[in-house]
């Protein structure tokens, strides 16, 4: 078995993002994480230039629906987002190394947060080539029922941290 997924990249395809923090903590259950997420997602977007079509913050990890980036590799767009996304957060240490810094930063809040030994991120992510629109439903539909399915919303509008109701009526999401 392979240790590492074969990517494909380079054919403007859309791919299916999954990343979660380390051993699959729930660092992103606060509103301010989630928000803060979303603030660091719109940069990286502008700065590499690719398109969301679909995302969702969960409170342990993130599913993204994106196009490759126009900047650089996808693989280098994603270490960014999560490492910007570390070294935004408030009172974090983060290493003056980007080869491991995606995974590691130490939160300092207060007793609410939760925090672990040094690590936010996992280091790698999952990722998956969305070539037929049939694929790019059944991803969407998965993303914006996931905080339904796990309990914690009872419909995927009630979740402000996806894309779900700007498809709905096109309001501005977060």
């Amino acid at each position: 078995m392979q240790n590492h997924p074969h990517r494909f990249y380079g054919g403007h395809d859309l791919h299916f993002l999954t990343f979660s923090c380390y051993q699959r903590q729930p660092l992103l259950h606060s509103v301010p994480r989630r928000d803060l997420f979303l603030e660091v997602l719109e940069r990286e977007r502008r700065r590499y230039w690719f398109v969301v079509l679909g995302y969702v913050v969960m409170p342990e990890h993130v599913h993204l629906l994106m196009s490759e980036p126009q900047r650089d590799m996808l693989s280098t767009a994603m270490q960014a987002l999560k490492l910007s996304f570390v070294r935004s957060l408030e009172g974090s240490v983060v290493p003056t190394s980007r080869k491991n810094g995606e995974t590691w930063g130490i939160p300092v809040r207060g007793d609410s947060e939760p925090t672990v030994s040094h690590r936010f991120w996992q280091t790698r992510f999952y990722d998956l080539n969305v070539w037929t629109e049939k694929k790019r439903i059944e991803k969407l539909r998965y993303i914006h029922r996931n905080p339904v399915k796990r309990g914690l919303v009872v419909s995927p509008e009630q979740w402000p941290w996806s894309s779900y109701r700007w498809y709905l009526s096109r309001e501005a999401v977060r």
